[in-house]
């Protein structure tokens, strides 16, 4: 009986459309291959530890904190930081080609679906000559055509699902690098405006050692009209005083050149120092007892050039089995459904209806190595990705270890320095006491003077050094994309600009940036199953 009905089943399936059991198996077969490599992330020589000398300094079992600069406790540098986020244009740029990621994905993923859909029509207006072998009947007639034409090829051996998994990379590269330029450009702020608060630190001890040099000098030149000394000595003094005088326009220069490079950074025309970061000179910001470093295995998710080189390693595996589905049959459907009359009174008969479709395949048998020697073209670039991956993970494990290195150096050497400042100027006010008393000559006060310029000038760059190297150090570790992440890529200026000129549905919204992004981290690369098959929408 089961084999009765399966029969009969069968013969009413030929009498209804032989070809409806060859469709449907394409289409099973659509769903169940995908040639080319399975992307897996490739081993990274990553260090179990770090080698820092000084550990206690450092927590390496700590996570790192996202906001890194409020570590600092200067609430202006965490103010030009939000600024520089808001509007600096190279960030923008970086934001705009996340967009233009999303934008290539929904490209992709357009493939999916019939690639031509041709909604045709015209009309035709024919007279026949009447001076040939065979006069036609009708000399002259119209004819009248509507009609919709769709080919479809399918996607048998996942060439367009490799389409979309690259896609998918490509837009985390893309996510990655405005990461990247984020990070940079956070550190840039930071690291402008210590400069400009070392640069007033200094100015503001050159000044200090003028006005002490001046007392010294006005001293020695009532002595020598006493006649208790020489005109050396005034001479000594004035030496001394004009060249500490010297460094005030070098320093109020660097003011000015780091304010100018800084507006650049916050997206804005040049402007004062005073205007940026106020009018009263404040302390270098000081660094915490102790910062968190976590691991060198955090780096691979932490470092978004780490990142974006291993994403854009995805997506090089990817064309490797878009390369190698050219070797293969493809298999499209395409029809054409029309409306095909003479006479428009007639042109909506049933009699002018015509159709016509079914399954076709093409196959490049004789392409002379081309296609056998592009899939080579892939896997060597994929192969040149590995080894670009393997060098920024050394490279960014390399950055912390310097950078530790560094901070480590400076906090020692400004300890040193500052115990060396508290020193010579007990000397100073000791020896000029003495000078005054006649104890000793001035060439002891120039010495002890000149060394107080000298420590005291390299204290206040250290600290500011001491600054620089932690923000060297979680430069590279990778922070500061934390607190915006899920956030637009662009601002609402940004956005406007682009909508006014081109319609961007919901691309430029917010909730649907992170959408997609989700989308594009959970896409084909991750979908294990054997199918590899999920579904996705046209992004129109």
């Amino acid at each position: 009986m089961v084999g009765h009905d399966f029969t009969t089943r069968t013969e009413k399936a030929k009498r209804a459309g032989g070809a409806g059991v060859p469709i449907f198996a394409i289409f099973v077969v659509s769903g169940c291959m995908m040639v080319g490599p399975d992307y897996r992330r490739p081993p990274a020589p990553v260090a179990p530890d770090w080698i820092a000398r000084d550990p206690d300094s450092i927590a390496p079992s700590a996570e790192p904190i996202g906001p890194w600069w409020e570590s600092f406790g200067d609430p202006v540098l965490t103010d030009l930081i939000v600024e520089a986020y808001r509007q600096n244009p190279s960030l923008q740029a970086a934001g705009v080609r996340v967009l233009e990621g999303q934008a290539r994905r929904g490209i992709a993923i357009g493939t999916l679906f019939p690639q031509t859909q041709n909604a045709v029509g015209g009309y035709r207006r024919t007279v026949a000559s009447e001076n040939v072998v065979v006069v036609p009947a009708e000399r002259s007639f119209d004819q009248f055509l509507a009609g919709f034409d769709v080919a479809w090829e399918l996607d048998v051996w996942g060439a367009f699902r490799r389409g979309i998994e690259s896609a998918d990379a490509e837009l985390l590269a893309a996510i990655a690098d405005y990461d990247d330029v984020l990070v940079s450009l956070l550190a840039e702020v930071a690291a402008n405006y210590i400069g400009i608060r070392t640069a007033q630190e200094e100015l503001g001890v050159a000044r200090r050692n003028a006005e002490l040099q001046r007392k010294s000098f006005d001293i020695a030149t009532r002595r020598a009209r006493e006649g208790a000394v020489t005109d050396v000595d005034p001479a000594q003094s004035a030496t001394l005083l004009h060249a500490t005088e010297a460094q005030i326009p070098i320093f109020e220069a660097q003011i000015d050149e780091q304010a100018s490079t800084l507006s650049a950074l916050l997206g804005i025309p040049p402007r004062r120092v005073e205007d940026i970061v106020g009018d009263a000179p404040a302390d270098i910001p000081s660094p915490p007892d102790r910062i968190a470093i976590g691991i060198p295995a955090d780096l691979l998710r932490r470092r978004p050039d780490v990142r974006r080189t291993e994403r854009l390693l995805a997506a090089q595996s990817a064309r490797i089995g878009i390369a190698k589905a050219d070797l293969l049959p493809h298999l499209s459907l395409v029809g054409s459904i029309n409306l095909d009359a003479k006479d428009a009174a007639k042109f909506f008969e049933g009699r002018s209806f015509e159709a016509f479709g079914g399954p076709t395949f093409s196959w490049a048998i004789l392409n002379y190595g081309r296609i056998t020697n592009n899939v080579r073209v892939q896997d060597a670039a994929y192969q040149a990705l590995v080894n670009d991956y393997t060098t920024s993970v050394l490279r960014a494990q390399a950055d912390v270890e310097s950078a530790v290195a560094a901070h480590r150096g400076a906090l020692l050497r400004t300890a040193s320095l500052r115990e060396s400042v508290v020193a010579a100027e007990k000397v100073v006010d000791l020896v000029g006491r003495q000078y005054g008393e006649g104890a000793v000559d001035f060439t002891t006060v120039l010495l002890a003077q000149q060394f107080l310029v000298q420590q005291q000038d390299q204290l206040a760059a250290s600290r500011g050094q001491e600054a620089l190297t932690l923000v060297t150090l979680y430069k590279s570790l990778g922070g500061g994309w934390e607190p915006w992440m899920n956030r637009s890529v662009i601002s609402d200026e940004t956005a406007s600009q682009m909508s006014a000129r081109t319609r961007w549905g919901d691309l430029l919204a917010e909730n649907e940036q992170r959408n997609i992004a989700q989308a594009a981290s959970t896409g084909t690369e991750h979908d294990r199953g054997w199918w590899r098959w999920r579904w996705w929408r046209p992004q129109w």
